[in-house]
């Protein structure tokens, strides 16, 4: 196939999204991030907040110009001045507000990992699909416009037969007094290697086999970890993932094709960033993907989610929660090889 340019990214800057009054339960370090991007590059606003701590509540609502700091996750499901609720909080605190919120009949967009485990995962989008409730993993690269280049190349076949994945999401981050408590679902499979096994689902779609190897460190979590997925609907496809929150790797991800490769790499694959075609015969072509940059591109996932709100949608076409589930069940067979459980699983 010849190609000469990149196609256009598809997805609208997320300005040009209607806005909507949010709840946030978990005023944490993604939480601001997102509210950063939504003042920078949406018209999304937080109106309430919530936290198992009125101070650190209340310190949020003060920086960002918010309106009412709750003590409790589930007020703010239950503020009827909110829209939409946004759950930020640590892993094995999405499942609880998630089904409060469900039932107060609001939209939900809940951070990546979805939940500690499938079961938890297979619990809320019941309860959704129960109730016609929209419910969304925060898989912020799904939203923007670099995923979207990507999704094109693939369907127009740019790279002839997809072979094989390879990515990696490795950071130095031991310390994060989170990420090494066993207790808070701390460890590199949730925080960080999420990143690509979403990345290999959205591109192969559900693995058949798993394998994975790891190590778990002095306080239980999982420090570094080994992942190869197989049996895929294309059964000549192979995924190589790797993660470590040792050390810093690639943070770079590459799809390889019979007629040539898909990468992306510079700051992270999942950032917003460049994509890079490179043919078989080295025609490598090479373009940016839009003006929205690093943290920002989370305003992109609340444009979304505003859109979908606004179009009475029940699920995401960019992450369904059919695969939000499978993800988390390929997610819990890593965890089950390498020895990994978490205390509230046990």
């Amino acid at each position: 196939m010849t190609i000469s340019s990149l196609p256009a990214a598809r997805i609208p800057l997320p300005t040009e999204a209607a806005g909507l009054r949010w709840g946030v339960v978990g005023p944490g370090g993604i939480a601001n991030g997102m509210a950063r991007a939504m003042r920078g590059w949406s018209q999304q606003k937080i109106v309430a907040v919530g936290s198992r701590s009125q101070e650190r509540a209340d310190a949020y609502a003060s920086r960002y110009g918010i309106e009412r700091a709750y003590d409790s996750y589930e007020a703010v499901a239950e503020d009827p001045e909110v829209d939409i609720v946004y759950i930020s909080t640590t892993h094995n605190h999405h499942h609880g507000p998630a089904l409060a919120a469900i039932a107060a009949g609001k939209p939900v967009l809940i951070e990546k990992a979805f939940t500690l485990n499938a079961q938890q995962a297979r619990e809320i989008r019941d309860a959704a699909q129960a109730a016609g409730v929209l419910v969304v993993e925060a898989m912020w690269p799904r939203f923007g416009a670099r995923y979207d280049i990507v999704r094109q190349l693939l369907a127009d076949g740019a790279i002839g037969d997809v072979i094989g994945v390879q990515a990696d999401h490795s950071q130095a981050l031991t310390h994060v007094p989170r990420l090494m408590d066993i207790h808070a679902a701390g460890g590199a499979m949730l925080d960080l290697g999420i990143y690509p096994v979403s990345f290999a689902s959205f591109v192969l779609g559900k693995p058949g086999t798993v394998s994975a190897v790891g190590v778990l460190g002095e306080t239980g979590v999982d420090e570094s970890v080994a992942i190869h997925l197989t049996d895929h609907e294309n059964a000549r496809a192979v995924a190589s993932l790797t993660t470590t929150l040792l050390c810093r790797g690639t943070v770079a991800a590459t799809i390889l094709g019979t007629e040539g490769r898909i990468e992306l790499d510079a700051t992270s694959f999942y950032a917003p960033g460049p994509v890079r075609l490179v043919k078989s015969d080295g025609t490598r072509i090479e373009a940016p993907t839009g003006v929205v940059a690093a943290g920002d591109g989370l305003a992109y996932e609340a444009a979304h989610m505003a859109t979908l709100v606004r179009d009475g949608a029940t699920d995401s076409p960019l992450m369904p929660l059919e695969e939000t589930v499978s993800v988390m069940e390929t997610m819990d067979e890593v965890r089950r090889q390498i020895g990994l459980v978490y205390p509230e699983e046990r």
